[in-house]
């Protein structure tokens, strides 16, 4: 398995970046597709996720609004759109495929599958 997450760079405040994350190796369209970002000194947070089964996307506090996540199964790809970036939102960008019960799908134990993940930064 896979996932190669691409689409970071430099930002302006303000803008916007959309990242994709391209998997290989699984039934992509029987996984959850969630994006978490790390900041230097802080825990992986949970950003972004799109269910196998389709539905409403869930959204981290802290980007609902701004962010929106997407999926192509015919593509095999999944996608987060970042919209009014901020300079909090400077991190790197993991992409992951699990598939975990729905209370669970914020959390990192419940994703086996990893991408190497993309940096995004956020100036001021």
């Amino acid at each position: 398995v896979q996932l190669q997450a691409s689409g970071g760079g430099l930002v302006q405040a303000g803008g916007s970046l959309r990242l994709s994350c391209a998997a290989s190796g699984l039934i992509f369209r029987s996984y959850t597709m969630t994006w978490f970002r790390q900041s230097p000194g802080k825990e992986r947070e949970f950003v972004a996720s799109f269910r196998s089964a389709g539905g409403t996307p869930l959204y981290g506090d802290s980007v609902q609004g701004r962010f929106a996540t997407s999926r192509d199964n015919a593509k095999n790809t999944a996608y987060l759109q970042m919209n009014s970036l901020k300079a909090e939102d400077t991190a790197v960008y993991y992409c992951a495929a699990g598939r975990p019960i729905l209370s669970f799908t914020r959390h990192t134990d419940a994703y086996t599958h990893w991408g190497q993940g993309t940096l995004v930064t956020v100036s001021s």
